[in-house]
């Protein structure tokens, strides 16, 4: 995403640097090399105009290596993982994996610095019992991820082990050579599935890849951040840490966003002003009807998939969607040709929640809970429609691009 940013011209600001008064143009700022704040600042008084933003989470469930993993069981290295969010996990089951993340290391003149790391190939394993040696699997086998999750990495010969920091330390030197890494200090390292992302069905209907929640919306927002016309203040934010709660720095429930607001406000009454005249769609994958499961959905607020984006809503505020917000999607999309529709859970079933009512609360600002339709939500591998993308992409473009609400 910063990438993508740089090369249109949007210029980079740092959190513990002086902003001043900033004149109207590109910008964007990053905390904890996970979260982003992407924003035009257009002519005109902010604090009556108002942001149009968009937010969405960079974050997705995975298998994440322990401090001290490394453990040899039958001649067999494996690492120890702890899961991170709520993942489906029998679909991690015999998947070849990668590892990727942060290493933070010591130079030989003992400063610590950061690096990304990315084993690309495949590099482990998580094999299933054979139903040879348990006949009831398909009725009653259960996933104890303490037990059973711990990837294969390599066989060892008999007293044999491997340093897992020293594993990283050499691959962050075969990655960056350039780079004076000497001793690794800790690292952020999670497995990853190594199949690539692809277009599938007959007449190509579906997108088949990992992490589309909520990377999807991510790429979504960016996309229409940057061909929006940049006449209307605008913004775009992805968090981290949504799958776990928001409980931190870079996470919704922290104050990145509310603290780049504030500076671009200057003073309370400026930004309680220009709270009022803005509004937040927070766009999060939404759960489509699935045909064997149609049972679980409401009967009269199923998505389907390829049909256009849907509202969620939710009568306690797990979704921050009101008849206020909603309306001034539906207005958009009927606008721009994009079919909409409706999302809300069964009532007997419990409801999820995304960044939009935390956001809500945060800052003060009216919010609306969206996302594309999508099949197997938190698996390694999730489903959504080819066609859904680009409905939302048109819609969030004229979003930002919009005067007023």
């Amino acid at each position: 995403m910063k990438q993508a940013l740089q090369k249109e011209g949007f210029i980079q600001l740092h959190e513990g640097e002086s902003w001043g008064q900033l004149t109207p143009g590109r910008y964007y700022v990053t905390r904890n090399d996970s979260s982003i704040v992407a924003f035009y600042l257009a002519e005109g008084d902010l604090a009556s105009q108002g942001l149009n933003m968009v937010g969405a989470h960079t974050d997705s469930p995975c298998l994440k290596v322990k401090p001290q993993p490394e453990r040899v069981q039958k001649t067999l290295l494996q690492l120890g993982v702890e899961v991170y969010g709520g993942a489906l996990l029998n679909p991690w089951f015999d998947r070849d994996l990668s590892m990727a993340g942060r290493v933070s290391y010591q130079t030989e003149s003992q400063q610590i610095k950061h690096v990304l790391v990315d084993f690309e190939q495949a590099v482990a394993v998580i094999p299933s019992l054979a139903i040879h040696l348990d006949r009831d699997v398909n009725q009653s086998r259960s996933v104890n991820p303490q037990q059973h999750l711990p990837p294969i990495l390599t066989q060892l010969d008999e007293g044999e082990t491997l340093d897992f920091r020293a594993l990283l330390e050499q691959q962050c030197r075969t990655q960056h050579p350039e780079l004076n890494i000497g001793k690794v200090l800790d690292y952020e390292i999670c497995f990853y599935d190594t199949q690539k992302a692809a277009v599938t069905g007959l007449s190509g209907d579906f997108i088949s890849a990992a992490r589309l929640d909520n990377l999807l919306s991510c790429y979504v927002g960016l996309q229409s951040l940057l061909k929006a016309d940049g006449k209307r203040s605008a913004l775009l934010v992805c968090n981290d840490h949504e799958e776990v709660g928001s409980q931190s720095s870079s996470g919704a429930q922290g104050n990145f966003l509310q603290s780049v607001l504030q500076r671009l406000s200057y003073n309370s009454e400026n930004y309680q002003r220009m709270m009022d005249h803005s509004m937040m769609i927070s766009a999060d994958n939404a759960h489509a009807v699935h045909p064997n499961y149609a049972d679980r959905h409401d009967a009269e607020h199923g998505p389907l998939l390829n049909k256009g984006p849907v509202i969620k809503t939710n009568a306690n505020q797990r979704y921050a969607t009101s008849s206020e917000t909603s309306a001034v999607f539906r207005q958009l999309c009927e606008i721009n040709d994009v079919p909409v529709q409706d999302f809300v859970v069964r009532t007997d079933m419990a409801c999820g929640s995304t960044i939009g009512p935390i956001t809500a609360s945060n800052i003060g600002v009216r919010t609306l809970d969206i996302g594309v339709p999508t099949f197997a939500m938190h698996s390694i591998r999730e489903l959504a429609g080819s066609r859904d993308a680009a409905m939302l992409h048109t819609v969030l473009t004229a979003f930002f691009n919009q005067n007023s609400h």
